[in-house]
């Protein structure tokens, strides 16, 4: 069984805006992952509102989640407090909610990995000092 693929708002709208610089690396890696990829609501409100001005990216965006490429995998509900607890370790840098949301996601999915953009990642530690396995294009 493949490892979970956990991912982050930039390669969902890297793939889905072919203007994007990161579109041509992002297509080859949505092609060869297994579906479904896991992300969090948080991704999922952050892509629906940077593909507003995208023509129907929003509408490109809702047929991943429909065919089952994209599912939700997380609540935060239940992860409220580790959740929290990264938001508060990771104020300076500053860590937005879906990235804490994805980091408390790669804790719970040990064999995951993070599909981003985002070179805040390097930083981020998961359960204290452990490196995240990433798929990034550097």
């Amino acid at each position: 069984m493949a490892a979970l693929v956990v991912v982050d708002t930039g390669p969902l709208v890297a793939g889905l805006m072919e203007r994007d610089r990161d579109h041509a690396w992002t297509r080859a890696q949505l092609e060869s992952l297994p579906a479904p990829l896991a992300t969090c609501e948080a991704v999922l409100s952050e892509t629906f509102f940077l593909l507003q001005r995208v023509r129907g990216g929003g509408e490109k965006l809702a047929a991943l989640v429909d065919r089952g490429v994209l599912e939700v995998r997380f609540d935060f509900q239940d992860e409220r407090d580790p959740v929290l607890r990264l938001l508060r370790k990771y104020a300076d840098t500053p860590m937005s909610f879906a990235d804490a949301c994805l980091v408390r996601m790669s804790e719970l999915h040990r064999d995951s990995r993070i599909f981003t953009l985002d070179r805040d990642f390097d930083a981020y530690r998961r359960n204290g000092r452990e490196r995240i396995p990433l798929l990034a294009p550097w």
